[in-house]
């Protein structure tokens, strides 16, 4: 699954108050604690995270548009992503991800041999 995140200037965690911190935390603070919260899940279904890297100009595409962060996450199947995706242990700390991100892609690729 490639990632592609843009994060709010303040996480907003009005949709999971149980999840706030005591003081107000940027977006990518709030990412960080999904993040650690995540990982521990994602490698217990087999996941790994192949590349975790900060976003850049786009160089092709809207000129307003940028990603502050970008992921690359290797899952076995499909089945297993969302039997990951599932999880209720996992699901317990998504609202990180929801006060986090302003906008965000997931999008399912596949390896495939070059021609």
């Amino acid at each position: 699954m490639l990632n592609l995140l843009r994060f709010r200037e303040w996480a907003d965690y009005s949709a999971f108050p149980e999840l706030a911190p005591v003081e107000p935390i940027s977006g990518s603070a709030a990412y960080e604690r999904y993040v650690r919260h995540t990982v521990p899940f994602l490698v217990a279904s087999g996941g790994s995270i192949d590349f975790f890297g900060t976003g850049g100009p786009v160089f092709v595409g809207p000129d307003d548009e940028r990603w502050d962060l970008v992921m690359l996450i290797r899952q076995a199947s499909v089945h297993d992503f969302f039997a990951f995706a599932s999880n209720q242990g996992y699901l317990a700390g998504v609202g990180h991800r929801t006060a986090a991100t302003a906008d965000s892609r997931l999008i399912p690729i596949v390896d495939r041999a070059i021609p």
